[in-house]
């Protein structure tokens, strides 16, 4: 007799052995001792006996095993081994876009930051899994990539379009390296993503000009922590983010330096603090000198200064961010102190432009320290004088 949906639900286990409950043409459940209910199907391929898996009772109905259990019998009456076919399956299920990627991503998550490699992650199942994930990567062509990235570049997010196209290609690196594809069909539409205009951020360069931008944070209005701030970043020429989250734990008085732990190159850092550093440090001491931050949140939350305080404070000022912003003293002090003949090393390492190597970046953390001590009071004495109306000259630099 046929199974039923009522016969195999009533079906009781026997305490010492599974036995077999028929449903015709090589299937039947099988009943274990433990009261799990396996759906099977025996046959014969190539004069060998062979049973084929069709299931796990009740997570597998009655009807669904029947389906599967005629696809197999039609594979048969083709001169396909069912199980052979179904590891085969297996193996492509394996071997998909997203599998393989994730696979990749796991592999190289040590190398990067976490926020990274989230970014990464992020970017993959916005635009790339949900068109090509459930493909075995090994039929990936070149337009299936294409027709990713189209849709990004008629936004007009180029930027966004080469990193998915690099992230692409990584990942079939990584599955030719594994053997799971032959070549990397990200390679040809390469040529098709129109190439990305680098928008350098603004920054003022001239002498004069820089003169009237420090005359201007000099009047500046705003709140005290903020002038400081403000007063602070043409000093220093740290990233922005750095700056606005100085931590008064990090800054020797005594030794005139502030260390702190620089997350994008991931060194320990020193920042000699020339005499007018120091100054504008000592002043605010005495009002956030309690707290973490120099110079904290004005919603006492806690946190540091916002990151666009500094740009608010620019354009309040009347520099809008095609004229300066707060990135843009980095370029101004690497643009002068080249001129001014300082070396670029020093000034390299000054910007905290790193290796990644952890042995390298320890001993680049101290190099060239005592020129950089000497080349940031020189350079607080020029901004000094230019604020002053002084010579505005490109000078050279002494000892």
């Amino acid at each position: 007799m046929p199974l039923s949906d009522t016969a195999i639900k009533n079906a009781k286990p026997t305490p010492d052995k599974a036995f077999k409950m028929p449903d015709g043409k090589g299937m039947y459940l099988l009943v274990n001792p433990s009261g799990s209910k396996y759906f099977r199907f025996d046959y014969r391929f190539d004069g060998k006996r062979k049973t084929l898996a069709l299931g796990v009772y009740p997570d597998t109905s009655l009807k669904q095993a029947r389906e599967t259990h005629d696809k197999a019998r039609e594979q048969l009456a083709q001169g396909i081994d069912p199980s052979e076919n179904k590891k085969a399956a297996k193996v492509a299920q394996s071997h998909t876009f997203e599998h393989v990627t994730r696979a990749f991503l796991t592999s190289i998550a040590h190398t990067v930051r976490d926020v990274t490699h989230q970014k990464k992650l992020r970017r993959f199942e916005l635009h790339t899994f949900p068109c090509i994930g459930s493909m075995a990567i090994s039929d990936i062509k070149s337009p299936d990539i294409y027709n990713i990235l189209k849709p990004i570049i008629a936004k007009k997010g180029l930027e966004t379009a080469h990193r998915v196209h690099s992230e692409i290609s990584a990942a079939f690196s990584y599955a030719i390296a594994h053997g799971f594809t032959d070549y990397d069909p990200a390679q040809a539409v390469a040529a098709q993503i129109p190439p990305q205009k680098v928008k350098h951020r603004a920054a003022l360069t001239e002498p004069q000009e820089v003169a009237q931008l420090l005359r201007d944070i000099f009047h500046y209005q705003g709140t005290f922590v903020v002038q400081c701030a403000l007063r602070l970043s043409p000093l220093l020429f740290q990233r922005p983010g750095e700056i606005r989250q100085m931590e008064w734990k990090d800054i020797d008085f005594d030794a005139k330096e502030w260390r702190y732990f620089v997350t994008k190159t991931e060194v320990l850092h020193i920042v000699p603090l020339s005499t007018q550093a120091i100054t504008i440090l000592e002043d605010i001491r005495p009002l956030t000198g309690n707290g973490r931050y120099v110079f904290p949140s004005s919603r006492g939350n806690g946190r540091p200064m916002s990151d666009g305080t500094i740009r608010t404070a620019l354009k309040t000022l009347g520099y809008d961010s095609d004229v300066m912003t707060a990135h843009g003293f980095r370029t101004t002090a690497s643009t002068l102190l080249n001129e001014q003949g300082w070396g670029a090393d020093a000034i390299e390492r000054q910007l905290c432009h790193m290796p990644r190597d952890a042995v390298r970046a320890a001993y680049n953390r101290a190099q060239y320290l005592d020129e950089r001590r000497r080349m940031m009071q020189s350079w607080a004495d020029y901004l000094e004088d230019l604020k002053a109306g002084g010579a505005v000259v490109p000078f050279k630099k002494t000892g």
